[in-house]
């Protein structure tokens, strides 16, 4: 299929190449099929502004690059069709792939030479600080640097930057059946930072979404 317009072409064809140098791209998540909320959860306005476009905004601020992460059949949809886009990864071997782990590799399989600044498009609290943190917190010879949970202390997968030494890794975590990206980062080294709250509230629901309090411009660090 012919690669659309706005969509990143893949570039795995290339050599890998990893370093502390390797630059950052951006990707928001946005392929999942929110059926607790019952509707598009990066559609979702608050203060006006739907949630993708607040988090490709916010990520804009901080690196050249950022890219909202689509399935196959979301790529003509209007919002999402309006800024660059990485497909998720197909699956393969006889492993059946979906969920944020396809978004993640479908980057990595993209531009392989890139580490990737993953967020999810659900996390209405996170802000600049957070990003800036992350970027800063950094630690390029891991697989990936990550928040903890401000709940229950393990790692924030969909708040991560996550390398390109880690593809190859998370392919095989993938074959041999686990789609969990955050049981991966616990199992192969990665680098955690102390957690923040504007990084660990995310909306799933509409009791969730009621729930919510206005957005902030300030991070608060939870012991």
């Amino acid at each position: 299929m012919p690669t659309e317009p706005n969509t990143v072409a893949n570039d795995a064809g290339k050599p890998p190449v990893w370093s502390a140098a390797a630059p950052v791209a951006g990707l928001v998540l946005a392929g999942g099929e929110s059926r607790r909320m019952g509707r598009d959860k990066a559609a979702l306005e608050l203060a006006g502004t739907s949630q993708l476009e607040r988090t490709m905004a916010l990520l804009s601020r901080h690196l050249p690059q950022v890219f909202v992460s689509v399935r196959e059949s979301q790529q003509q949809d209007p919002l999402r069709a309006r800024f660059a886009q990485v497909v998720d990864a197909p699956a393969f071997s006889a492993a059946e792939l979906s969920g944020p782990i396809a978004g993640i590799l479908g980057a990595c399989a993209a531009k392989p030479d890139h580490a990737w600044l993953v967020v999810a498009c659900d996390l209405p609290m996170l802000d600049d600080a957070a990003i800036a943190g992350l970027l800063a917190g950094r630690h390029a010879d891991s697989v990936a640097t990550a928040y903890t949970s401000a709940y229950d202390g393990l790692p924030e997968p969909l708040c991560a930057i996550w390398e390109p030494q880690a593809a190859a890794m998370l392919r095989e975590h993938v074959a041999g059946g686990n789609l969990c990206p955050r049981k991966f980062l616990l199992r192969n080294g990665a680098h955690f930072l102390p957690a923040l709250a504007s990084v660990s509230t995310n909306i799933n629901t509409p009791a969730e979404l009621a729930a919510l309090p206005q957005p902030g411009n300030t991070s608060q660090e939870t012991a």
